[in-house]
């Protein structure tokens, strides 16, 4: 698709695995970029839209949406969440041409049009 010119659009990808793996799992960004350049060539995305919402409403969010089910990162604790959003926003500071920060908490809609104006320079 992309050979093609066409876009991809990905729920996580390379940024999502340095702030989990990497900030808050404690993996090196350097082995984790190293490892994306031989199985990805290195290919980064053309803008990371990062959702912020505080760590006790997104958790609220989680359980309403997910019936209460739980997967291994929901189970994690709040500062393990806190790292990945610090990592997040840390790689954000580094890289403004490519990261968005997007707050959540606003209704569906208004978060969906925060998130199509994100993308206004590249449309």
């Amino acid at each position: 698709a992309l050979e093609r010119g066409d876009w991809v659009i990905c729920d996580r990808f390379i940024d999502s695995t340095r702030a989990y793996q990497g900030g808050a799992g404690g993996l090196s960004d350097v082995d984790i970029m190293t490892l994306h350049r031989i199985g990805s060539e290195g290919l980064l995305s053309d803008r990371t839209l990062v959702l912020k919402l505080d760590t006790i409403e997104a958790s609220s969010r989680a359980e309403s949406r997910d019936g209460g089910k739980t997967d291994r990162f929901a189970l994690q604790n709040s500062e393990y969440h806190q790292r990945v959003a610090d990592s997040f926003e840390d790689m954000a500071l580094k890289e403004p041409g490519r990261f968005r920060l997007i707050s959540a908490s606003g209704n569906p809609n208004d978060v969906t049009a925060q998130l199509i104006a994100a993308l206004d320079d590249l449309l």
